[in-house]
């Protein structure tokens, strides 16, 4: 049977953490399969870019809903825009890290990894998933990482945020069996985007990044079709991420503090 090379025509997706890295390489990869988009970021400036960008080579529909995922307001304001909007595909990837020990952290940037890692991606699938559902059509993938196979020294919360966003999207997958929606969790390793330089440690992990078109195509093929809820991004990838299965915990950990410092 041949491939059907526009998956998502006709339908409206909701990306998250548009404005560069995977979600910019996502938005352009759904609008490719003739997606039309909503695309969000704290930078209107940079999402105008992409939106501009995006129409101008696919000739889709994009809308710009510059907000800050962080902070409940502006995931009020995303909600409360797209009241009445039929949105067929939410792409959760707005995501932060810090690198460094835990303790020295600031509490700041505590709750901010908490906020948009886990609460806003909550709240949106949420506001959501339920209109997916009823109208038996749709999907959300979430932005998860190989850090969720295993604890993560040196970015312990950062790790820990993406095993939750992990274990609730394998349940959602679960949930929306057999209902018409389409539920995965992409987990990309090391990516050669601005996240390393921004989470303050640029350095480390810098051999075998992909690149953010390469992960996007991964998490759109795995969407596209009917499986299972979760896609690791790579070959390398993969075997690292199933280490966890065959290494004793204490040791997987110390091994992941080697990789991490």
């Amino acid at each position: 049977m041949a491939r059907n090379p526009e998956p998502f025509r006709g339908r409206l997706a909701l990306v998250t953490g548009a404005s560069g890295g995977i979600g910019e390489s996502l938005a352009e990869g759904l609008a490719a399969g003739g997606a039309d988009l909503v695309l969000v970021a704290r930078s209107a400036d940079k999402l105008d870019a992409v939106a501009s960008g995006i129409h101008a080579r696919h000739g889709v529909r994009v809308r710009v809903l510059p907000a800050d995922l962080a902070t409940a307001d502006g995931v009020d304001e995303v909600i409360t825009a797209l009241d009445g909007t039929r949105v067929d595909v939410l792409i959760a990837n707005a995501g932060v890290g810090w690198h460094g020990t835990f303790a020295e952290q600031p509490e700041d940037g505590i709750l901010q990894q908490i906020a948009l890692n886990e609460t806003a991606l909550v709240r949106l699938t949420r506001a959501f998933l339920p209109g997916m559902l009823a109208r038996g059509v749709g999907g959300v993938m979430t932005v998860a990482s190989t850090a969720a196979f295993q604890p993560t020294p040196h970015m312990a919360l950062y790790g820990a945020t993406k095993a939750f966003v992990l274990s609730f999207t394998e349940a959602l997958w679960q949930e929306a069996r057999g209902q018409g929606v389409r539920v995965l969790a992409l987990c990309p390793g090391p990516t050669a985007t601005g996240f390393f330089d921004a989470a303050g440690g640029g350095s480390f992990l810098e051999g075998g990044r992909q690149s953010a078109e390469e992960v996007a195509r991964v998490g759109l093929r795995a969407f596209s079709r009917a499986g299972g809820p979760t896609v690791v991004s790579g070959a390398r990838n993969a075997v690292l991420a199933s280490a966890h299965r065959f290494v004793p915990r204490g040791l997987m950990t110390r091994m992941s503090a080697m990789v991490m410092e």
